[in-house]
């Protein structure tokens, strides 16, 4: 099998101090940033600077993320320093942060949102090749189920304080209505800063010998047949994976109607909290059965997942659904396939590639992931506004079908 590492551990006791300080720190540094995505727009608004903005800033910033996951690949397997990078680009949220908390128009809130994102391009591939060759390929699911789940606590965590903090801060006295937000961005700083320190202090990178030869084009050619059909299916797949930020705008949307539109954007706030907790209490299990039955089969019941959510969205819209109840469902669904896909797309990688070239794979899904999360967007957005909701949303099942279909003969 190509995940056949020399260097790889023996099977034995998943838990390492290595799966745990990977954990630690994710949780830490989605603390850090997820806390910004939820309170930027208010920021911006109170700045004056226009929602259009806003949409500007993000494609940017996960454009730069997108294009830095394989270049990091490229540079850790050539260079052999991954864990310096990793602490490189954990060092960079923090400072992304303290450059929107400074300041007083759009121009900065870019840079720091392009330096924060920068370094999680930077990190992600590196992070997770380093959790990989720290355990056993018979537990690499259990492991990537836990450290997902801790990457989401933090994005539970951060938000909800964030939003805490800053109706606690509103009742201070602030020389302008920016002010609490600054106190919350600069807040957000401290668990940046730990999150560096735990992986400088927990992570040990397991040995990697560097490859000086290694060239980009000629590598990127010579990666496995199947690597690459597998590749070309989860960018399929992925041009249906829309943001699920429109998730959350489809229920403030639907339930407008009955609650007004503070209370349904509060309400859908909430609901995506609720997906997210959904995928810290079955990432671990969903690495478990992983495991035992094999990941691409349980990455490909994931992705029938993310399209009965693209499918469950439409139909709201074409019923006008307004309950709560049936809305959290379909939160739930999206909850369970997001921890597939998270837990598995890079283990179900390290299962067709060889070790030299791993990383600059795991990067190579990032960026295609990416870019089509991007493309997925912008269309659902556009068809959305263009046609309807219905047809867009029934447009990204679609070509998440057609990903299933094209990954199923990946299968040997």
């Amino acid at each position: 099998m190509p995940d056949n590492d020399p260097q790889a551990p023996d099977a034995k006791g998943w838990f390492n101090r290595t799966v745990a300080g990977a954990g630690i720190t994710s949780a830490l540094g989605d603390f850090c940033y997820e806390t910004t995505t939820v309170i930027l727009p208010g920021f911006l608004a109170v700045l004056g600077i226009p929602a259009a903005v806003l949409g500007f800033i993000e494609g940017i910033a996960d454009a730069v993320a997108s294009f830095t996951k394989m270049a990091s690949g490229y540079i850790a397997d050539k260079l052999g320093h991954r864990k310096l990078l990793v602490l490189v680009g954990y060092g960079l949220t923090p400072v992304g942060q303290m450059l929107i908390a400074l300041s007083t128009g759009w121009l900065f809130i870019l840079l720091g949102r392009m330096v924060s994102w920068f370094g999680k391009g930077l990190r992600g591939p590196l992070r997770d090749a380093i959790v990989i060759q720290a355990i056993s390929p018979a537990t690499r699911g259990r492991a990537f189920g836990f450290h997902r789940a801790a990457d989401s606590v933090g994005a539970v965590l951060g938000p909800l304080l964030g939003v805490a903090l800053l109706g606690m801060a509103q009742g201070w006295h602030w020389e302008d209505d920016a002010g609490p937000f600054r106190f919350v961005l600069w807040l957000s700083v401290i668990p940046g800063v730990l999150a560096v320190l735990a992986f400088l202090w927990l992570v040990k990178d397991p040995q990697h010998s560097p490859n000086p030869a290694l060239k980009f084009f000629s590598t990127l050619h010579g990666l496995p047949l199947r690597f690459k059909r597998y590749l070309g299916s989860v960018g399929l797949f992925g041009i249906g994976d829309f943001s699920h930020a429109l998730l959350i705008l489809a229920a403030t949307t639907l339930l407008t109607a009955s609650m007004g539109v503070v209370q349904a954007a509060q309400i859908a706030g909430l609901l995506y909290v609720w997906r997210n907790v959904v995928q810290v209490a079955v990432s671990w299990p969903v690495g478990w059965l992983a495991d035992r039955v094999g990941h691409l089969p349980v990455l490909i019941i994931g992705y029938f997942l993310g399209a009965a959510t693209a499918v469950s969205t439409a139909l709201a819209f074409w019923f006008a659904v307004d309950s709560i109840v049936a809305l959290a469902s379909i939160f739930f669904v999206a909850g369970l396939y997001v921890a597939v896909q998270e837990a598995l797309e890079s283990t179900v990688t390290a299962e067709m590639v060889q070790a030299e070239t791993m990383t600059m794979s795991i990067g190579a899904l990032g960026t295609v992931n990416g870019v089509a999360k991007f493309i997925s967007s912008a269309t659902v957005g556009v068809v959305w506004t263009a046609v309807s909701p219905e047809f867009a949303f029934a447009l990204a099942a679609g070509f998440m079908l057609a990903g299933i279909f094209a990954i199923l003969q990946v299968r040997d």
